[in-house]
């Protein structure tokens, strides 16, 4: 299944206990909390460009399922990585925390797991 497409936020559970569980400041979490950002991916085969567009700031990640490649965090830190898929999901690992999406239902169904948390976001 195809990833491209541009998704909106719809809902999102467990956000302000997740980014205290990876140490995201409160001030941080309080000011993005309310952010209906959007998400855009294009696909082509195992190439990914995956954008999150922010109010004054977009991050934009490329990479390839397979291969090493250099990712940035929101807050800025870059880290090298190695994006794999997991049946119909695709994963990174981002050391805090383990990222996971996949579409479902239409939507994109991204999901944030550490030891102790997850926050789950879905666009439409």
């Amino acid at each position: 299944m195809s990833f491209t497409g541009k998704y909106e936020v719809e809902s999102q559970e467990n956000y302000e206990a997740f980014m205290k569980t990876i140490g995201i400041p409160d001030e941080t979490t309080q000011k993005g909390k309310d952010f209906k950002f959007t998400t855009e991916v294009v696909q082509n085969g195992d190439d990914f460009t995956w954008s999150q567009i922010f109010p004054g700031h977009t991050m934009t990640n490329n990479f390839t399922v397979g291969k090493e490649c250099e990712m940035e965090t929101l807050r800025g830190k870059k880290f090298k990585a190695t994006v794999q898929r997991d049946g119909g999901k695709i994963v990174v690992d981002f050391g805090k925390y383990k990222h996971s999406s996949e579409i479902v239902g239409g939507k994109l169904v991204e999901v944030s797991m550490s030891i102790l948390s997850y926050f789950t976001v879905i666009g439409i």
